[in-house]
Parts: C-alpha cells; sequence; structure tokens
C-alpha cells in the first residue's frame, strides 16, 4: 500500500511489542486491501482464543486487540522461552466512510480477518452510454 493515496493511517508506534506494566503488547502484522467494495485487513493472531479477539469501530477508528494466555503453569521452568505471552494490540484511522453497521470479522487458523464495506453511495459505478 502507498503511502500517497491510502486511506488508512496506522495510529500507533511501530514496535513489533512493547512493554507494558500486565506483561508484553504485540504488534501483529497486518496486510490491507482496499478494492471498489471496501477495505479488507488480514492480520495475524497465532494462539488468540476467538473469545479474547475484540474488534472495534468507532469513530473511524479500528481496533484490534487479543490476549495470549499462559501455555504452562506460571512455576514451570523453561530451558527455551521463545513463545510470547500477552496482548495483541494495533489501531487504524480510517480515512473514508465505511458502512459500520455491515463490518465482518472471521478468525481462522491463527488469522483474523475484518471487512469494512464501503457504503453504496460511495463506490464507483460505471455509467452505459447509449446511443440514440
Amino acid at each position: 500500500m502507498s503511502n500517497e493515496s491510502t486511506s488508512l493511517e496506522q495510529a500507533q508506534c511501530q514496535e513489533p511489542k512493547v512493554r507494558a506494566r500486565s506483561g508484553w503488547t504485540y504488534r501483529p502484522d497486518v496486510d490491507v486491501v482496499e478494492t471498489a467494495e471496501g477495505i479488507t485487513l488480514v492480520a495475524d493472531l497465532p494462539g488468540a482464543d476467538v473469545s479474547s479477539i475484540d474488534v472495534k469501530y468507532e469513530q473511524g477508528t479500528l481496533t484490534i486487540s487479543a490476549s495470549i494466555p499462559l501455555r504452562q503453569d506460571e512455576s514451570t521452568k523453561y530451558l527455551v522461552n521463545e513463545y510470547g505471552v500477552g496482548d495483541y494490540h494495533r489501531q487504524f484511522n480510517i480515512r473514508q466512510d465505511i458502512d459500520a453497521s455491515k463490518i465482518e470479522a472471521n478468525y481462522v487458523d491463527g488469522v483474523l480477518t475484518v471487512r469494512l464495506p464501503k457504503p453504496e453511495v460511495a463506490q464507483p459505478r460505471k455509467i452505459t452510454v447509449k446511443a440514440e
């Protein structure tokens, strides 16, 4: 997505993870695609349970968050501990009209897909020219 004509702005820092009071907060990788019908955002949220995923759209801001539970008891002695535990958080400012009542989100195999449709009036339309 080019920076010249994007209809979406990231509203947070670019660090892959930051330390918060309650643990780590991770910035999930996303792909964002814009079509004539709307915007589709695909985010990697490995390890998240669907019940912990929260998707909100309010006043032009899309927020995605989820929690990653501990996989082992806190007393577990790790020999190697590379699996991240904490929260996912990502926020975007949408700079165009979206039909908020038709936003859909699906979570399959650790991947969250959010579809933000444009309202009918905002979609381009081809006009047929008739000859008389």
